[in-house]
């Protein structure tokens, strides 16, 4: 079992809450880390058809099987448990449970009408490359292979694992959410946004290339989001005496997902695909997304761009403190790579040591603009 970094923050937030609820996509691991977590506590699938209608008639009957608490895998599947959960945390403060699931629209939904103040919510997402470390293999070959815990305990071929992953999300998780009759509509939908990487979410754009309404876009880049599939980077406001853009930027939680998406069949198709520096792009500000769930914290990265097209690819925020980080998949150095930094240095009035430029090289180096920082040495920029 590769060390999850989530692990210390889930056995320590459960010293102080009787419920811990963790959410992420399908086959992030969640089962493994719980189990390893809490080994104490027994652990039951509420996806096994014959345990779950026990859970749904009788869930009273089902609870009582355990009273000292449980881990529960993929509970949206029960949501009315939720309030019979809450009234066994209000009367034993010694009973414990572990709520796993892979839907985090229908988990929210239930914590916040009957768990709100009583339960933990964390956010288990696929390998960040730090919980990969060390790795001798290229970008291209992280990028298509992803970082699905499957694929590294199994040695299985993206290949032959993501197109099945994909098709037992939409018939598990898609039709949990929403009856969505076209489902072939809603892949290709899928592979369209595949094909948005790292752009601003045009929902227009996005309904006319697939044959739909913008509102049944927004439905289903909603119901996307909620799965675990992608997720909206939002714009970083901050007044600059510019105008901003406000639209968010659409990335997928994983590039293997995506890569199979685009129809990419190998890594060397990643170096000499058009879509080569979205998807680094992606890996990068996805792996900060991963580093701020694993350790438990309510943030995120962000992105600045104003009306005049000028950028920065991501932007970490602790505090006071505000890191700029341009991203660029060439693997030679370049001051180039520095201009959308220098430009916005000077209209926020940072220094130039407080900016950095991830790239495709192996070398990392302070230069008079920023630091240029390889790709493999990402924990260099510390958030």
């Amino acid at each position: 079992m590769i060390s999850r970094t989530l692990s210390t923050k889930i056995t320590a937030l459960a010293q102080k809450f009787q419920v811990i609820t963790l959410t992420g996509p399908r086959q992030s691991g969640k089962t493994t880390l719980v189990r390893a977590a809490f080994p104490h506590l027994p652990y039951v699938s509420l996806e096994e058809p014959d345990i779950r209608q026990i859970a749904l008639t009788d869930p009273r009957g089902f609870l009582s099987n355990y009273p000292a608490g449980a881990i529960l895998d993929e509970v949206q599947h029960t949501p009315d448990l939720f309030s019979y959960i809450q009234g066994l945390v209000d009367n034993n403060r010694s009973i414990q449970f572990i709520l796993t699931g892979s839907s985090n629209f229908l988990l929210m939904e239930k914590i916040s009408q009957t768990l709100a103040g009583r339960a933990a919510v964390l956010h288990l997402l696929p390998f960040s490359f730090e919980e990969l470390t060390p790795s001798t293999a290229s970008y291209e070959s992280l990028i298509f292979k992803g970082q699905y815990p499957r694929i590294y305990d199994r040695d299985i071929a993206p290949t032959d694992f993501y197109p099945s992953y994909i098709q037992t999300y939409v018939e598990k998780d898609v039709r949990m959410i929403k009856n969505i009759g076209d489902i072939n509509a809603f892949i290709q939908f899928t592979q369209l946004c595949a094909g948005r990487i790292g752009q601003l979410i045009n929902y227009a754009g996005l309904a006319y290339d697939a044959g739909i309404s913008p509102n049944t876009a927004k439905t289903w880049v909603s119901i996307l989001e909620s799965s675990y599939i992608l997720y909206r980077l939002q714009p970083y406001y901050r007044n600059f005496n510019k105008r901003l853009v406000k639209s968010s930027k659409l990335y997928f939680y994983d590039t293997g997902v995506a890569c199979s998406l685009l129809g990419i069949r190998d890594e060397a198709q990643v170096g000499l695909h058009y879509m080569k520096g979205a998807l680094f792009e992606n890996f990068i500000v996805t792996d900060f997304t991963k580093r701020y769930a694993h350790r438990g914290e309510n943030n995120q990265p962000y992105f600045w761009q104003d009306n005049h097209g000028k950028e920065i690819d991501c932007v970490l925020v602790d505090g006071e403190k505000i890191i700029p980080v341009e991203i660029k998949s060439g693997k030679t150095m370049s001051m180039s790579f520095f201009d959308n930094l220098r430009n916005w240095q000077k209209l926020a009035s940072l220094p130039n040591e407080q900016g950095y430029v991830v790239y495709g090289g192996e070398q990392s180096i302070q230069t008079s603009a920023g630091k240029l920082v390889s790709w493999r040495d990402l924990k260099q920029i510390t958030i």
